[in-house]
């Protein structure tokens, strides 16, 4: 087979509403994760810079806020930001449950 499927919802979140979707895809170069983040939901700020990943956050629904090395960068629905490996990031959800969709490759 040539290619490799999966529902998200089918996979085993790493924490509340996370899914790391590479290992169900057998994907070798791209990481792709699924957020459904509850309202007032806030990640940890961190980097990709020892790894070397590049990052585009797509808010799918909902309001997100991206804080890029300090930058805050208000998201709607349908918006994407990309994010350097070694930029500081932060997600942030506003007033409603957001769904995001998380792509990183080196």
């Amino acid at each position: 087979m040539s290619y490799s499927k999966v529902n998200y919802r089918d996979v085993e979140p790493k924490a509340d509403g996370m899914y790391f979707l590479r290992d169900a895809l057998d994907a070798d170069n791209l990481g792709v994760t699924v957020l459904d983040c509850e309202a007032g939901w806030s990640g940890m700020e961190h980097d990709h810079g020892d790894e070397g990943h590049e990052e585009i956050y797509l808010l799918v629904d909902g309001a997100a806020t991206v804080t890029v090395d300090g930058d805050d960068v208000s998201l709607e629905s349908g918006d994407a930001v990309r994010v350097p490996s070694d930029a500081t990031r932060q997600i942030s959800v506003g007033d409603k449950d957001s769904t995001l969709v998380l792509a990183g490759a080196p």
